[in-house]
């Protein structure tokens, strides 16, 4: 067993900050990357690392922070900013009960990962010294703290990059700013830590030397993972942090078999699950909880929100919002499924279509040019060009119900509420404002009956005026 297994570890994430530099009302950790706040992906980091207990340091728009986090954690108010060091002394007595190891992270790092975390803890744990900093070797990241090592390798202190002379500037090895720590050892030094300097605040990398004067042992562990340190300070570095994460989720589906023609242009968030065999072509977005079955075509240029999509279903040029889609069928281009529709399997919607709160059954069509809202429209049913169902009456929705194997003829309004019989037809340019029994021929305006399509000899719609067949 490691060490990290038998002893106890908790987390401080440190969320309190304004984020000047973001220009914005929002709390600067609930910035969305790939349609989650920023310090989701903090959290998720620190799950991994199984941390007993999480303290978050909240103060700027903290109503908003708790609303986003729930209750799971235990969070501690900074009223008043005054440094990163008194920020995690306001955290310790969330932690009065617990002894053990800490894990000090900043919300705003969005790329940390739980196996940059896990090598922070095992450094710290295996080494026994009382604090260690995340570190690397990293001369190109110029403003960040340098560290300045003891001749027996433990870290004497980090001076910041601003406060640097020469010797200490040309220092390679720069602070991340990612710390494990004895709890003790949080609760006797930072009450200490003194803000004599221009911000007049506390700054927690003076907590290094002051520990390290008083003979604590202070460890740094060098990682190579130089992705994790990027923080989000500005909506610039927020599109940064973007892109690697959007670059990570698509890896992960390309290992798992997922094809991805461009990943430059592809964007999926980590709520989304694709199946194997799967293309994705190029300027595709997959958001929020949205599952793809296997075998599919999605793309080019397709947006899908919150959607559930079957096995061996292609997509092109559509946007789909909290819709589903059942196996084999096919989905635009141009088309739009708006939240509550559903796509029967086999059933073809065609270009510049939009479904809304309607069901499509098996096998169905509704090729070009038309608008299907509050519908139920049954297997095999045709729909024809430039077919409207007009389901709203100035005050309320009503529904359409289209038989099975009906025939709608192309510009035909159906004016809710209304029922098209199983096998029914409607000509060309019909306005139907009644009923239509099973297997009747309709047309006009209003739609009159004028025979049944089953009559001896007739084809479905030969006696219509404006014959408007689709296929």
């Amino acid at each position: 067993m490691t060490p990290q297994d038998t002893t106890p570890l908790a987390s401080i994430v440190l969320a309190a900050g304004k984020g000047t530099r973001m220009k914005s009302e929002r709390a600067k950790v609930l910035h969305p990357l790939l349609g989650r706040p920023m310090l989701f992906y903090v959290l998720d980091a620190l799950r991994e690392v199984q941390v007993e207990r999480t303290v978050l340091v909240i103060g700027h728009e903290a109503d908003q922070v708790r609303q986003a986090c729930g209750p799971t954690h235990r969070y501690a108010e900074q009223t008043v900013q005054c440094g990163t060091g008194h920020a995690v002394l306001t955290a310790l007595p969330a932690l009065e009960d617990f002894e053990g190891q800490v894990l000090i992270v900043y919300g705003d790092m969005p790329l940390l990962t739980g196996a940059v975390l896990e090598e922070l803890c095992a450094a710290h744990l295996g080494s026994g010294d009382d604090l260690t900093v995340l570190t690397a070797d990293a001369p190109e990241l110029r403003d960040f703290g340098r560290i300045v090592r003891q001749p027996d390798g433990h870290v004497e202190r980090i001076v910041e990059a601003r406060d640097c002379d020469p010797a200490e500037f040309a220092l390679k090895e720069v602070n991340l700013g990612a710390y494990c720590a004895k709890i003790s050892l949080l609760r006797e030094f930072l009450p200490r830590i003194g803000s004599q300097n221009a911000q007049n605040e506390i700054y927690l990398t003076d907590l290094v030397a002051l520990a390290s004067a008083a003979g604590r042992l202070v460890g740094a562990v060098q990682t190579t993972d130089l992705e994790s340190s990027l923080g989000v300070n500005s909506r610039a570095d927020l599109a940064q942090a973007g892109l690697v994460l959007n670059r990570r989720m698509l890896h992960r589906m390309m290992l798992d078999g997922v094809t991805i023609l461009d990943p430059a242009s592809t964007w999926v968030e980590p709520g989304v699950r694709v199946g194997p065999d799967t293309e994705i072509l190029p300027g595709t977005m997959l958001s929020g909880l949205t599952v793809i079955g296997a075998g599919c075509v999605l793309g080019p240029h397709t947006r899908i929100v919150d959607s559930r999509v079957g096995d061996r279903v292609r997509i092109q040029q559509s946007v789909l919002l909290q819709a589903e889609v059942e196996d084999e069928a096919t989905v635009g281009p141009f088309a739009y499924l708006r939240p509550d529709s559903r796509i029967g399997p086999g059933a073809r919607v065609g270009d510049f279509v939009e479904i809304k709160n309607s069901v499509i059954g098996a096998g169905a069509k509704v090729p070009h040019l038309s608008y299907v809202g509050d519908a139920d429209v049954g297997n095999r049913a045709n729909i024809g060009c430039g077919t409207i169902t007009c389901n709203y009456d100035g005050t309320a929705k009503h529904r359409t119900v289209i038989g099975e194997g009906a025939f709608i003829g192309s510009n035909t309004s159906l004016v809710a509420p209304v029922r098209i019989g199983a096998g029914a037809a409607t000509g060309a340019g019909s306005v139907v404002v009644r009923d239509v029994p099973p297997g009747a021929l309709v047309a006009g305006v209003p739609a009159r009956l004028l025979r049944r399509r089953d009559e001896v000899g007739q084809s479905p719609v030969s006696q219509a005026p404006n014959r408007g067949e689709e296929s």
